[in-house]
């Protein structure tokens, strides 16, 4: 066993040098950029993609939500994804020209929950009044309203990604919202093909992985349903909780660890992969866990 206070025979003189760990990338739709980072930072990238985004094949609630806006039955709209933004604009325009609904949200007091869904508007040439600072949780969104607006009496639609936040409809509705509309556009799934997740739900029980970058609650669920399915969930939770590092890129996902009982030993002071990769890179070595020899080495 190698503990991480100690150097270890694979590292380097650099002390933010990952000295060949292997990590295990949940990342599906960025398991490219992900991989990249972590090998330039001196890691071996164990790519096991978790999860997959499954457009509605039922655009019922994004046409409804557009004859709203266009009739002016809406008065705040929340954008709390990039992905889902696009997503959600290409099933409105399946019935309404860009120009006519864009129009109509100019109407609307509009929030972005960080800067993929602002960089979706702004491209849109939409006015965006409420940019909701890091970490983009859903408290620092209410937070973020509330200084900017009253939200009494207002009718309010959330673009959802995935699922919903209870927690956002819930304060939005304690602060006195006269409706909540909730605007799913795509669904999660887990990937068609779960061997490399299995693989590395197995390489974290057998010390053949040394490190687990998580950016998504989804992820952590994702990863803990298919471990339960493989009769492996006790096993993965000792292993992440004993040896294997976790890396958490911020409040969401820290969350979602918490509901298995796991505590991430890196979180980034901003909440996005590139600095959740350095800050693995630089404190791997000092969380107190110990790993086997053999986590460290060539990838899959």
């Amino acid at each position: 066993m190698t503990a991480l206070s100690n150097e270890n025979e694979n590292s380097d003189n650099s002390s933010e040098n990952l000295a060949r760990l292997r990590v295990v990338a949940l990342e599906s739709r960025m398991s490219d950029q992900t991989a990249i980072l972590l090998e330039r930072a001196g890691g071996v990238a164990v790519r096991a993609p978790s999860m997959r985004e499954l457009p509605l094949e039922d655009n019922a609630e994004a046409l409804q939500f557009a004859a709203r806006l266009i009739a002016g039955e809406i008065d705040v709209v929340i954008f709390l994804t990039g992905v889902g933004a696009k997503h959600l604009a290409d099933a409105i325009e399946t019935r309404y020209p860009a120009d006519r609904w864009r129009a109509a949200l100019e109407r609307a007091f509009v929030v972005a929950r960080g800067p993929k869904p602002l960089t979706v508007l702004r491209g849109w040439k939409v006015r965006v009044d409420v940019q909701v600072p890091e970490p983009n949780t859903w408290r620092d969104l209410l937070g973020a309203l509330d200084r900017a607006t009253d939200v009494r009496g207002k009718r309010i639609a959330i673009q959802e990604y995935g699922q919903t936040n209870t927690e956002l409809t819930d304060g939005l509705s304690a602060r006195g919202a006269a409706e909540v509309i909730r605007v799913p556009v795509y669904r999660w799934a887990l990937p068609e093909d779960l061997r490399p997740l299995k693989a590395a739900i197995r390489g974290c029980i057998d010390g053949t992985v040394g490190a687990i970058v998580v950016t998504s609650a989804q992820q952590v669920r994702h990863l803990m349903q298919v471990a339960q399915e493989e009769e492996l969930g006790d096993p993965l939770k000792d292993a992440l909780r004993e040896r294997v590092v976790i890396a958490s890129v911020g409040p969401v996902a820290t969350e979602a660890l918490g509901e298995f009982g796991l505590v991430p030993d890196i979180v980034p002071e901003h909440p996005k992969l590139g600095p959740l990769v350095k800050s693995l890179a630089a404190g791997w070595r000092t969380v107190g866990k110990t790993m086997p020899a053999n986590a460290f080495g060539a990838g899959s």
